[in-house]
């Protein structure tokens, strides 16, 4: 299943009420998606705030569903969007740089108590415990899509860090205020994190270039560093491993197990799956069972 880039899908298109400015994008919108599953990724991490309507994201470490009042934080990277058609879905979506993030807590880091600090969470969504203040947050960052003038860029720039401020100093959120503080101590993403979270969605290596934070050419060459291997390489083995963990679970189909593992061609799939395990799929998992 092919991945749309919601990012650059909402900042492209006209139909979206936003605002922007440098990299930072935050935008109200109704889900255009007419399908009862899509594949979505984005370069860059967000918080979603549901006005209305219910939707689930899901990924291989999990599934997260939101409702009305309710909010995500999303990390940069893939995943399979489900929809609840029973009435639309309409969202608050505010993308953050990492640099942005990262002067946040800079400007703060003497506040901060080094005794606050959770075990890193690895998830790719959190769930925000919304209090007053962040219920009101939201609320004052709708008013601007509803007024004739665009707020200017200095003062969106103010709201945003208000939302980060208040995750870092308030203690309502302590996994969301670490993960914040962890982006401070590197300047680019983790390659082995955002490989191992993200390889079975079917991205092009351009796409999972940009998602690591670095240029193709750069990609290449950290990723043989820490893998000594082609990325290309390492995908394939790594999908396969995962459908072969997959083929386990009786409920799906084969055909499933090769979209679920990154393959949109089945017939590869098949062909691949044979030469790493000298098995067909079909028949691998019917050696599970003996």
């Amino acid at each position: 299943m092919a991945s749309i880039n919601m990012y650059d899908e909402i900042r492209e298109s006209l139909q979206f009420s936003k605002f922007e400015f440098g990299e930072m994008l935050i935008a109200e919108f109704t889900c255009p998606f007419e399908e009862a599953v899509t594949g979505i990724w984005t370069p860059m991490d967000s918080f979603v705030h549901v006005l209305k309507g219910r939707k689930t994201w899901r990924t291989t470490q999990g599934s997260w569903t939101a409702e009305q009042g309710q909010t995500l934080y999303i990390k940069k990277g893939a995943s399979i969007i489900e929809q609840h058609m029973e009435e639309d879905f309409c969202v608050l979506l505010l993308f953050l740089s990492d640099n942005f993030i990262s002067c946040c807590v800079q400007e703060v880091v003497d506040q901060l108590d080094p005794q606050a600090l959770t075990p890193p969470n690895e998830q790719r969504a959190l769930n925000i415990q919304t209090d007053i203040v962040l219920s009101t947050y939201f609320q004052s960052m709708l008013s601007y899509f509803s007024g004739t003038t665009k707020p200017s860029e200095t003062l969106l720039q103010l709201k945003l860090k208000e939302l980060l401020l208040n995750v870092l100093l308030s203690g309502n959120n302590p996994e969301l205020a670490t993960y914040f503080r962890s982006l401070s101590t590197s300047s680019t993403p983790s390659l082995r994190d955002i490989m191992n979270a993200n390889f079975c969605f079917n991205l092009s290596l351009d796409e999972f270039a940009r998602l690591c934070g670095r240029s193709l050419s750069s990609y290449k060459r950290d990723f043989k560093a820490t893998y000594e291997t082609t990325p290309g390489k390492w995908l394939l083995h790594k999908r396969l491993e995962y459908a072969a963990a997959m083929l386990g679970n009786r409920a799906l189909q084969v055909t499933e197990v090769a979209f679920e593992s990154g393959f949109e061609d089945v017939s590869h799939f098949s062909r691949s799956f044979k030469h790493q395990f000298g098995l067909s799929p079909s028949d691998f998992r019917n050696s599970l069972s003996k």
